[in-house]
């Protein structure tokens, strides 16, 4: 945390700095503070949805976010249906994060991002993880909001 804020006025802060007209690369890292949880929120073209834990995302030179999929619900549905929900609580004391809303762009199967997402699978979850991921799911951000 930021000497001198509270979970709580820091997430206001960064939501603040999040609406302005332009989302940077530097305003998006700031939202996912390393060591928290977070959650990946998805409905089909018919309405079902679903929830999955997903790490931080990736901020991209031109200010999209990143993750890394597996052939599972949460893929299947952003092929179907474009719309999603970041949900990331940051670490510590209390319920500090935000809700993120997103919108698919498009999904790679090859790349140096979905290389460096498998390395990192790797080494945090095993190599049997890794090797299912075989997306890499590229979204523009349309909302922020505070998590509380």
């Amino acid at each position: 945390m930021l000497p001198g804020f509270s979970p709580r006025i820091l997430c206001d802060r960064l939501c603040s700095m999040a609406r302005e007209p332009e989302l940077t690369r530097e305003k998006l890292e700031a939202l996912f503070r390393e060591g928290g949880t977070g959650v990946m929120t998805s409905a089909s073209a018919e309405g079902r949805v679903n929830a999955a834990i997903y790490a931080r995302p990736h901020v991209t030179e031109e200010g999209t976010l990143a993750w890394g999929m597996t052939e599972g619900r949460t893929l299947r549905n952003v092929k179907e249906n474009p719309s999603a929900l970041f949900l990331y609580m940051n670490p510590g004391v209390g319920y500090a994060g935000v809700r993120v809303a997103l919108r698919r762009e498009r999904l790679e199967t090859a790349g140096p991002l979905l290389d460096e997402i498998r390395q990192r699978t790797e080494e945090l979850v095993g190599p049997e993880v890794a090797r299912r991921v075989v997306y890499v799911a590229y979204f523009s951000v349309t909302e922020v909001r505070p998590l509380v």
